[in-house]
């Protein structure tokens, strides 16, 4: 077992991290910076996203031929986790969720014609895109295979008629992934926003701030998506959404240990000055016990991050991993976030410090591409199977 990178991607975590630093972190603080949604504006993010591609750091997780960097999950582990050092950090490489893990699987099943059309936009920053699965109850949420959505084939090309809901990214997206019903089973589609038979009946006010484009509800009158923009094989929809979904979830867990690093930054800064009674708080035995619980969920959350990355990268699923870092990622982004908050009192509850949006922004983490329960679930059902196998250590490829 090697715990160590390549020269080539330590060098570009290097200029992540210098980036990030350098030019990201600083427009935190900036009030002109935001949009009304609590998000980087458009007009800054452009100029960012200039800047992003002249240094030679865009898309890294897309091929080079497709202007990309051609990193694997090790590699994306490591410069996601530098990205999101900043709340505004993904988005300006091209990282960010839903593009992220909408490009990645349509790199991965598209045909080449339509990655032309749908995917090379998406990857050169053109334009933004949506998942369309997620609907209301009694509908598919953490549970594709009880998604209602309906497609029905006539004269090549497909109706669609349904709902859906907490759509990221819907709000601004031009290209969109759809999840419907087929008489074969659960199809996926592509369809452009300009056309026809669709609507955005609201974008759903949440806790947090949002990424862009918020999560819309969507409604679907008659919508006609002619065959050829249809993803994969009929039927076929559940295995593309797991495909898609097993690399997004780690990738979430990519970026959040970078929130998470971000926040006891900020406290460590703090403690290491303040004086309370005589003493500094960083040399205080009770902040110090704080501070090394979460400096060691942290870098637990990292190997568990980086052996599925591992395991994905060299072939296998790893859902049970997957599962694994999902967890225990989310619940050391909140408590983290809430520790750093505590260790800067009335400064950390303010908005003098980015803690409380990562703070709001971190409770979803326990809820997206899957409740904690639900992952949970998935990794008693491995246990069950493989009883005491489930912790073996795998001899050379074995996975």
């Amino acid at each position: 077992m090697e715990y160590k990178l390549s020269n080539e991607i330590e060098q570009l975590r290097i200029k992540t991290r210098d980036f990030v630093n350098g030019i990201i972190i600083p427009l935190e603080s900036e009030k002109s910076s935001y949009d009304d949604h609590e998000n980087i504006n458009q007009t800054l993010l452009d100029n960012i996203r200039k800047q992003v591609k002249a240094s030679g750091l865009w898309a890294p997780q897309m091929p080079i031929d497709r202007s990309g960097l051609g990193l694997g999950p090790i590699g994306m582990a490591v410069l996601y986790e530098e990205m999101n050092r900043s709340i505004f950090g993904p988005v300006c490489f091209n990282c960010a969720a839903p593009d992220d893990g909408n490009m990645y699987i349509l790199n991965k099943i598209a045909s080449n014609e339509q990655k032309v059309k749908w995917l090379d936009p998406i990857i050169n920053g053109d334009v933004r895109s949506a998942l369309a699965m997620t609907e209301p109850a009694p509908g598919g949420g953490s549970d594709p295979s009880m998604i209602k959505t309906e497609a029905v084939y006539s004269n090549n090309k497909w109706i669609v008629n349904g709902l859906k809901w907490y759509i990221t990214g819907a709000g601004v997206a031009s290209h969109f992934i759809l999840l419907a019903n087929t008489k074969d089973g659960l199809t996926a589609f592509l369809y452009h926003k300009d056309q026809p038979g669709w609507n955005i009946k609201r974008r759903i006010p949440i806790m947090g701030p949002e990424e862009h484009g918020g999560h819309c509800e969507i409604e679907y009158k008659g919508l006609e998506i002619p065959d050829e923009n249809r993803l994969g094989e009929v039927g076929q929809g559940l295995k593309i959404v797991q495909i898609r979904l097993g690399l997004a979830r780690l990738t979430h867990c990519m970026r959040w240990i970078g929130l998470s690093k971000r926040s006891l930054e900020i406290a460590l800064e703090y403690v290491s000055h303040r004086e309370g009674f005589g003493i500094k708080l960083a040399d205080r035995e009770s902040i110090q016990i704080k501070l090394g619980k979460a400096a060691m969920d942290i870098d637990i959350s990292r190997l568990l991050v980086m052996r599925a990355a591992w395991k994905i990268e060299n072939g296998s699923k790893a859902r049970q991993d997957v599962s694994m870092a999902k967890i225990q990622v989310a619940e050391t982004l909140n408590n983290v976030c809430d520790t750093a908050i505590q260790l800067n009192g009335a400064r950390g509850y303010s908005k003098d410090t980015i803690l409380e949006w990562i703070y709001r922004y971190a409770r979803q983490a326990k809820l997206v591409d899957g409740a904690t329960e639900v992952h949970q679930m998935i990794i008693n059902r491995f246990f069950n199977n493989h009883k005491s196998d489930f912790w073996h250590w795998g001899i050379g490829h074995d996975l």
